[in-house]
């Protein structure tokens, strides 16, 4: 099934207050700088999207163990010239950072100059964060000009690819089944089928709207 994502007009941007005044956006570097001094617990799981610091949900158990058997295959099938980091903090610019379950890049990168141009391929398992994550997250991706995003369902173990990567979002984007074979433009050597890796769908994907 194909669809088509376009990134939000002005992604990233902040929210307004409920009396209409724009909020006051955080830096990057001052987030940092919270961290180290202890006003921000270094274990608080958040994301910095348009200078707003968004908390993630908590993992549940259906999340760590699709994640879990994703990291086993990368890591053993990986080549020594790719890394596959996962919960990798991705600095996109000064008012943005995200948190992809898994960033691959070469590894001979300097990790301070990664940014949405140079990973080979961003994933992210979704249990509750589904809709966020297929929202305003892909947009963002999008923005920053990540050539390809996978979001799988740990539901349903169905993958949303995003590719082809265009002035208004991604133009190529389809679901496959866990019994279908995920294979990365960028980094083919990690291609993947997930009920190879021993895991069943816990629910069926909703219908399609008609």
């Amino acid at each position: 099934m194909n669809h088509a994502v376009r990134p939000t007009a002005n992604e990233p941007r902040t929210t307004r207050a409920a009396d209409g005044m724009e909020r006051r956006a955080f830096t990057v570097e001052e987030v940092e700088a919270m961290v180290a001094a202890g006003i921000v617990g270094e274990d608080e799981r958040f994301e910095l999207i348009g200078g707003e610091m968004v908390p993630m949900s908590p993992k549940g158990a259906r999340h760590e163990m699709v994640k879990i058997e994703l990291n086993r295959w990368f890591q053993v099938m990986a080549p020594k010239d790719v890394s596959v980091a996962p919960e990798t903090t991705l600095r996109l610019d000064r008012l943005n950072f995200i948190e992809p379950d898994f960033c691959v890049f070469d590894r001979a990168l300097d990790l301070t100059k990664l940014d949405g141009s140079r990973v080979r391929l961003a994933v992210e398992v979704a249990a509750s964060s589904l809709a966020y994550d297929l929202g305003r997250k892909i947009g963002l991706y999008a923005a920053f000009g990540v050539p390809e995003v996978w979001v799988v369902d740990a539901a349903t173990l169905v993958t949303r690819i995003h590719r082809r990567l265009g002035a208004e979002g991604y133009a190529d984007v389809r679901d496959l089944g866990p019994a279908e074979r995920l294979v990365p433009v960028r980094a083919p050597a990690l291609a993947v089928t997930l009920a190879e890796l021993g895991l069943t769908p816990a629910r069926d994907p909703a219908p399609d709207p008609e």
